[in-house]
């Protein structure tokens, strides 16, 4: 247990292990063949919005906006597409390229700016939702274009594409994470903030591009909730910055930053997608459902903060055993 503790992963893992077999217990039909085929394409979206979250957690900020730039990156995309008559392979750059723009904004007011993430990110969230809500009178814009539903829909080789946009965007993180200088940067800000200024790192330009990084993964899980609903509303997205602030918790990222795993930020993003799959299966009311994930929040980041203790406690537990 002391091992599994101060893993990066075997935590995460053995969290998503149990939540699994607990839902599984309660349900029959979760283990269905069409419940995991929804399953997976489910925790695409909240995986992919996490990593952005993640990274901005290792630089010691928070975002609170991804919710709401989804919101309104979807109804960009499908008035361009649908009313602009933009061809989806360019909307879509587009897209990504505004969601960049939207988290340099974010980042460098955080940065240069000098105010806290968590302010600038919740007036983010709330003004976001409010530009979404004045394109098309605030009304959803369905039907958008058949073709990008094969952007979510489609199969590569018999595999869902979502598989390889995870393949592709997590391997990419953790190289960057673990391979480049840009990644050291960040754990070291977040990591103490004072000791990264005097080694001369540029500590504002490295806040502002977790941000821009973070606009990018929204911008991601925006162009596929369209291309999953074929549609852009402003009332997509909502909670979704909670669900992928607990993903990267969950995953043993400290919301202190300079610590965690980017991968293990996906086995945070399953184990949120199950508990939510396992309490729509047993038709829990939203409303419990919110009370539960706001405990899973709670109790990953005490066991964060515990981690130290229980560690002790189980080092002493072995000790007495042996003696």
């Amino acid at each position: 247990m002391q091992r599994i503790l101060k893993s990066q992963l075997g935590g995460p893992l053995l969290a998503l292990i149990l939540v699994t077999v607990i839902v599984a217990l309660t349900t029959d039909r979760f283990l269905t063949a069409g419940n995991l085929s929804n399953l997976s394409l489910q925790v695409s979206i909240v995986a992919l919005v996490a990593i952005g979250a993640t990274v901005v957690i290792f630089a010691g900020g928070i975002d609170l906006s991804s919710g709401s730039m989804i919101a309104l990156l979807t109804m960009i995309l499908a008035e361009l597409v649908k009313f602009g008559g933009l061809p989806i392979w360019a909307a879509i750059p587009g897209i990504l390229l505004f969601g960049a723009l939207l988290g340099g904004v974010l980042g460098w007011l955080t940065a240069y700016g000098r105010i806290p993430s968590f302010i600038t990110t919740l007036a983010a969230l709330i003004a976001l939702r409010g530009i979404a809500l004045s394109f098309n009178n605030g009304s959803p814009i369905f039907s958008v274009d058949p073709g990008l539903e094969v952007v979510f829909y489609g199969r590569l080789l018999g595999v869902p594409l979502p598989f390889f946009y995870l393949l592709l965007c997590y391997g990419a993180a953790h190289v960057m994470m673990h391979r480049t200088k840009l990644g050291r940067e960040i754990m070291a800000v977040g990591g103490n903030p004072s000791a990264a200024v005097l080694s001369g790192i540029n500590m504002r330009r490295v806040q502002t591009m977790t941000f821009v990084i973070a606009g990018v993964m929204t911008a991601v899980g925006a162009v596929l909730m369209s291309a999953r609903l074929n549609s852009g509303s402003p009332n997509y997205g909502q909670t979704l910055e909670l669900q992928a602030i607990a993903a990267a918790v969950v995953g043993g990222a400290s919301l202190m930053g300079g610590r965690g795993n980017v991968l293990a930020t996906l086995l945070g993003a399953m184990t949120i997608v199950v508990v939510q799959n396992g309490l729509n299966l047993n038709a829990t009311p939203s409303s419990i459902q919110n009370i539960i994930l706001g405990a899973i929040i709670l109790l990953a980041v005490g066991i964060d903060n515990w981690r130290a203790e229980i560690a002790s406690l189980f080092a002493r537990g072995s000790s007495i055993e042996r003696s």
